[in-house]
């Protein structure tokens, strides 16, 4: 920048106070200090002890609870320090720089975000970035971030050059190889944790082998979509899939609810018809051991054992309520003209169908 001294002369006079030259900034600076040499006894000795001691007090340095010390000797690195108030020799000796160890970093990939008092405020998308290429050859825009810390001072110090910058494009890289053997489909819908795990997995190796001190806490999607030219089509698609699995859902219920209900009916009747058939076996079974006891029977006395059924048979006619009974005397019976009702056992005339056609007549 150049000055205009003149202005700046006439500005001061103007205002009372004259402007000095720049040739005469050193020349004045000097006879003061001469002059305060000879006011004070022994003056240049007090001088250079202030200064001394000025000089040697700089090397005090205080390091704060989520900070590391690392000291360095004429810029090589020579040892480390913790919490609390530290001295080292003042520079150009050694020097001291303090990285905050314990606080969680975050980088934005794919997006940049601006904050105000904690809130996001502005939102802005980096394509070049967030467009990745999909194992099944579909494009995918993935935006993430990732949080870390720094685990080793001295190798985050010494051993990378901009590490944060580093780190940031590692990320990149390591996203990009794993959504590059991922699926669209898993990518958009229930893989996205396994992204996640595998992109941290996979960026610490990565800043591992770099020496970078950086500790990956974690890597969390923020926004991953298709494309916008295309998003309309995915939607569909993933309409027709819920769909699919609410359809296929639904007649599983009904299979559910059906099946067992079938197979209750199914076992209810062959229990049934194993308990009929047991039910018959056994009874005829019971009817042929009670036929072969009334041969045995009969056998011994025929007109005993013929009386005897003649009177449980009618005994069993007798008492059957809906049996119609009519009880007439011997000498009644005999003068009782027999009588078959036909009408009880003639068959019921059939009823002719209108639409069926008469035998020969014409068509």
């Amino acid at each position: 920048m150049n000055w205009d001294w003149e202005k700046l002369s006439e500005q001061k006079r103007r205002q009372g106070s004259p402007m000095p030259e720049p040739g005469r900034l050193g020349e004045d600076l000097a006879d003061k200090l001469s002059d305060l040499k000879k006011r004070l006894p022994g003056g240049p000795k007090i001088v250079l002890a202030a200064l001394f001691l000025l000089w040697a007090a700089s090397g005090i340095y205080i390091v704060e609870p989520d900070e590391a010390g690392v000291v360095q000797r004429f810029g090589a690195y020579a040892y480390s320090t913790g919490p609390g108030p530290h001295y080292h020799l003042p520079f150009p000796i050694e020097s001291v720089k303090t990285p905050k160890v314990s606080q969680v970093r975050r980088v934005e990939v794919g997006f940049r975000s601006t904050s105000r008092d904690g809130m996001t405020t502005q939102f802005r998308a980096v394509p070049e970035e967030s467009l990745m290429l999909t194992g099944d050859e579909n494009i995918v825009d993935v935006q993430f971030i990732v949080q870390y810390q720094v685990n080793n001072p001295v190798d985050y110090l010494f051993k990378v050059d901009r590490p944060d910058e580093t780190l940031k494009s590692a990320a990149e890289a390591a996203m990009r190889e794993v959504i590059g053997d991922a699926k669209i489909d898993t990518v958009l819908t229930a893989g996205k944790v396994k992204v996640q795990d595998d992109t941290r997995i996979l960026l610490q190796e990565m800043l591992n082998r770099y020496d970078s001190g950086l500790d990956v806490v974690a890597v969390q999607l923020q926004d991953v979509h298709p494309p916008k030219e295309v998003v309309d089509a995915f939607k569909d698609v993933a309409s027709a899939k819920e769909d699919k699995i609410r359809f296929v859902n639904e007649a599983d219920a009904y299979a559910n609810d059906i099946l067992p209900k079938a197979r209750g009916r199914s076992a209810a009747i062959i229990n049934e018809a194993g308990a009929y058939r047991e039910q018959v076996i056994r009874r005829a079974k019971g009817g042929a051991d009670r036929f072969t006891a009334l041969r045995t029977e009969y056998d011994k006395a025929p007109a005993v054992t013929r009386q005897r059924l003649f009177i449980e048979g009618m005994e069993t006619l007798l008492s059957n309520p809906e049996l119609e009974k009519l009880i007439m005397s011997e000498e009644a019976a005999r003068q009782a003209v027999p009588y078959l009702p036909l009408e009880a056992v003639r068959p019921a005339p059939r009823v002719q169908d209108p639409a069926a056609k008469p035998k020969g007549g014409a068509q």
